[in-house]
């Protein structure tokens, strides 16, 4: 097999980056090692910035997102018992946020590709990458009946996250990789509860973190903050709730409705990020790159900003022999990953409760709040990283 860009994971990155080449007439193939049901299933972020949203309505995958999606035009700052809310709309001169869960982007970026007949391979067994420095590199894999099989590139675009094959591929020494483990984690639930209020609240509390979030007009999201080696056996319902109930409460009877349980789970906490995010005819982006908090709803965002920028670039030197773009393809993604690494840092560590604090850094964290919630420079620097900085 031939093609002109082979896109390993068909996540929101290696979907998104292989239908805005097929806008530009470019062939693409992307391979993913998970069945069709898993990726359209799995559950992950569902906050997407204006920038995203504004890239999905012109590109034609907009239709059931402007239907379903529910556009929020603030959040809520929680603290001490009272609520602040924050008018991202009005401080960001009219940019929203709006919730629409990854799954449904990737279930609409798969039926977008196969109605044009896009070609993506699932299930594929024991994908490797090769000559990724020569002038035709490939990627070789076994498909669902085990035959082997090798498709041949110009380019390679490693879209497979954090546990990918496409990073560890590139030669040692030849990336610099800087990380931040944070000492805990969070712990998430999916309940069948319509939300209790229209908008995200982020809640800080002596006892930690809380975040309201919701996936639609019946299901919410919350989070707790909670050690990262927690045991989910030790979180039965009824302490979850009454935990959520201690840490969101405010002083006006506000609190979480209560319902079934339909999923648990603990997201681990970290910042990473590989320099350079290129080597070779080998590009990286999304999770394959960098990995952030998702305090500040960031990772499916910047990863759709990647390949915004690969598709461009990749499109400019096929079209036009022009490589500007591509050769600074890492240095672009790397600007603006590094200031959504320190949003998602500042929002992280204003917001939790970390085992080494004492209690001058709790009375700094109050102040903080209080001066955010209270400025208005403050405000609008926090509402215009949280709907989104621009793409490029």
């Amino acid at each position: 097999m031939r093609t002109q860009v082979g896109i390993v994971g068909a996540g929101p990155a290696g979907l998104m980056l292989s239908h805005l080449l097929h806008l530009e007439g470019i062939e693409s193939v992307v391979i993913e090692a998970r069945s069709r049901k898993y990726v359209e299933e799995r559950v992950r972020a569902g906050v997407l910035e204006q920038g995203t949203v504004d890239l999905m309505i012109d590109t034609g995958l907009g239709d059931r997102l402007q239907r379903e999606g529910l556009i929020h035009h603030g959040i809520e700052l929680s603290f001490l018992g009272r609520r602040h809310r924050i008018d991202l709309t009005e401080l960001t001169g009219g940019k929203s946020i709006t919730i629409y869960a990854q799954h449904e982007v990737i279930r609409d970026l798969i039926r977008a590709r196969i109605a044009a007949g896009g070609q993506i391979i699932f299930e594929a067994d024991r994908v490797t990458v090769h000559d990724v420095d020569g002038t035709s590199p490939r990627i070789r894999f076994r498909s669902q009946d085990g035959q082997p099989c090798e498709l041949q590139c110009d380019f390679i675009a490693g879209c497979d996250g954090w546990h990918g094959i496409c990073r560890s591929s590139i030669p040692e020494g030849a990336l610099a990789c800087y990380e931040r483990s944070y000492p805990f984690a969070w712990l998430g639930i999916l309940a069948q509860a319509a939300p209790a209020s229209e908008e995200l609240i982020y809640a800080y509390h002596q006892r930690g973190f809380a975040l309201f979030s919701m996936r639609s007009p019946e299901v919410t999201r919350l989070y707790l903050q909670c050690a990262p080696e927690e045991d989910l056996a030790n979180w039965p319902d009824d302490r979850i709730w009454q935990e959520l109930r201690t840490r969101m409460t405010s002083a006006d009877g506000w609190a979480p409705k209560q319902g079934e349980i339909l999923q648990k789970g603990i997201t681990d906490m970290r910042g990473f990020v590989v320099e350079p995010m290129q080597h070779g005819k080998l590009f990286l982006a999304g999770d394959a790159a960098h990995i952030v908090p998702p305090t500040g709803a960031k990772g499916l965002n910047l990863a759709i900003a990647d390949v915004r920028v690969l598709a461009r670039a990749l499109a400019i030197f096929i079209k036009q022999g022009r490589r500007e773009l591509l050769d600074h393809y890492s240095e672009t993604c790397l600007r603006r990953a590094w200031k959504v690494q320190r949003f998602s840092w500042w929002m992280t560590s204003m917001l939790h409760c970390f085992p080494s604090d004492s209690g001058f850094d709790r009375r700094r964290q109050l102040a903080e709040l209080d001066y955010v919630t209270s400025s208005r420079a403050a405000l609008a620097s926090l509402a215009e990283n949280y709907v989104g900085l621009p793409m490029e």
